[in-house]
């Protein structure tokens, strides 16, 4: 329903399931970070858990999972609620965002002391998440041995199916976006006319695309030895990795969005 390809999906569900860890979502404002995580902590939510979330507002209730609001005014920040949290011995934890070194650290500490901990953060991609944490302070250590994953997400708009239809790219169009026109010559795509159904926008609905950094032992190694992000990217690509844009592409292949749209949300690569 999220809109996850198959094996980011796949990866996401075995990081989600492991015993402790931090799992971290990152995106922009309004890139469906929160309903991802929600989506998460539903899934392995059970009886015997004991699930706890601060969050910045609570954005729906969650069945079975005790969510706490923010409130700043009252002192009650994102790091003393997740201090009073842990006093509780939760088993899962949510906090709805790292802003600061505090909260990162003991984020950090929960996942590395047996807790599961589900979390977000704002960077562009899933390689500039590691920048932010090492500017906070953060130990890269701490951070690679707490962390299961990090997914970077953003949504692109779905085509409307009441005026779907059929478009050919042209040359231009291809070369302003970095494609190879030959690979995209005989593939028919879509765009939406615009009817009352869509307010005439051409879209309804909206998918998530992903970029699911697995950390394997390589990519562990290279974040300890401090390498900079582009060479980590680089590696994480060679070793089987789909990028933001890599994943667009892919809705754009199988009719779901257009290129105007993922152009929209995602950085141009050359061909």
């Amino acid at each position: 329903r999220l809109g996850f390809n198959v094996e980011d999906l796949r990866r996401f569900r075995r990081a989600i399931t492991e015993p402790y860890g931090m799992v971290l979502v990152t995106g922009p404002p309004g890139s469906g970070k929160t309903t991802s995580l929600y989506a998460a902590i539903s899934e392995i939510n059970t009886l015997e858990s004991k699930v706890i979330t601060i969050e910045d507002p609570v954005e729906y209730q969650l069945a079975g999972v005790v969510q706490i609001p923010v409130n700043e005014k009252k002192g009650l920040t994102f790091a003393r609620g997740l201090r009073s949290i842990l006093r509780h011995d939760p088993d899962k934890i949510m906090v709805g965002e790292i802003r600061d070194a505090e909260t990162a650290q003991i984020a950090i500490q929960s996942a590395l002391t047996g807790h599961l901990v589900f979390t977000t953060v704002h960077a562009n991609n899933a390689f500039d998440v590691i920048g932010r944490f090492v500017n906070m302070g953060i130990e890269p250590y701490n951070f690679v041995a707490s962390l299961n994953c990090i997914l970077a997400q953003r949504l692109v708009r779905t085509i409307c199916p009441a005026c779907r239809e059929e478009v050919r790219l042209d040359r231009a169009q291809a070369e302003e976006s970095g494609l190879n026109y030959d690979q995209y010559r005989e593939v028919v795509l879509s765009q939406g006319r615009g009817c009352e159904n869509c307010h005439g926008t051409g879209y309804r609905g909206r998918q998530c695309i992903t970029e699911f950094l697995d950390l394997t032992d390589e990519i562990k190694e290279m974040i300890l030895d401090r390498k900079p992000p582009s060479e980590i990217r680089k590696r994480a690509m060679y070793a089987g990795m789909t990028s933001l844009r890599q994943t667009a592409l892919e809705k754009l292949r199988q009719g779901v969005t257009t290129l105007v749209e993922i152009n929209r949300v995602t950085f141009i690569e050359q061909a």
